[in-house]
C-alpha cells in the first residue's frame, strides 16, 4: 500500500471588486443570469457565465422540471450553449453564482459532480485549462483549472 495526498490551490477574495476586470465582468454576467433561472421547486437560482477565447461571453441559468432530474444546471446550460454557438471556440473561464429570493448567496455555490465532469471534458476538448470562479456575495474563490474541483475524472473511454 502506498499513501498519497492531493493539494488543492485556490485564491480567495472578499468582494468581486478585488478581481481583475475580466473576472469581475464574468461574475456580473453570472449574477444577471440568475434572473432567468426557472427554479419553481428549489427556489434556488443559479447563473453561469462562460468566457470564450473569441471574446464572447455566453450565459446560462438552471432550468428545473417537475420530472426530476430532467432539469439542467446553469453551468451545463452555459457550456453546451457556448459550444453549440461557437464550436471552434475554447472555453477560457466560467463564473458561477447563486441567489435565493433575488439576493446573491453569501458563500460560493460549487458545481455538482456532473457539471464538474462536463468542465473536465471541456478542458480536454479545448486543450487548455478552464479557470473557475465561484462567487458568493462575501466570499469568492478562483481555481486555475478544473482538476482542483475534480481531481479524479472519468476519462477511460477508448480514443
Amino acid at each position: 500500500m502506498q499513501q498519497k495526498s492531493l493539494n488543492i490551490y485556490y485564491e480567495e477574495y472578499k468582494t468581486a471588486e478585488e478581481l481583475n476586470e475580466a473576472d469581475r465582468i464574468l461574475v456580473e454576467k453570472a449574477k444577471e443570469a440568475t434572473k432567468s433561472a426557472y427554479a419553481p421547486y428549489s427556489k434556488f437560482n443559479v447563473g453561469a457565465a462562460v468566457l470564450l477565447d473569441n471574446g464572447q461571453i455566453v450565459t446560462g441559468s438552471n432550468q428545473e422540471n417537475a420530472a426530476y432530474p430532467s432539469g439542467l444546471c446553469a453551468e451545463r446550460v452555459a457550456i453546451f450553449y457556448a459550444q453549440s454557438l461557437y464550436p471552434e471556440a475554447k472555453v477560457v473561464s466560467i463564473a458561477i453564482t447563486a441567489s435565493v429570493n433575488g439576493e446573491q448567496c453569501d458563500t460560493p455555490t460549487y458545481p455538482c459532480g456532473a457539471c464538474r465532469q462536463v468542465l473536465s471534458e471541456t478542458e480536454t476538448r479545448g486543450g487548455a485549462p478552464v479557470k473557475v470562479i465561484i462567487a458568493g456575495k462575501s466570499l469568492l474563490q478562483k481555481v486555475s483549472d478544473i482538476s482542483s474541483l475534480l481531481p479524479f475524472t472519468f476519462d477511460n473511454l477508448p480514443k
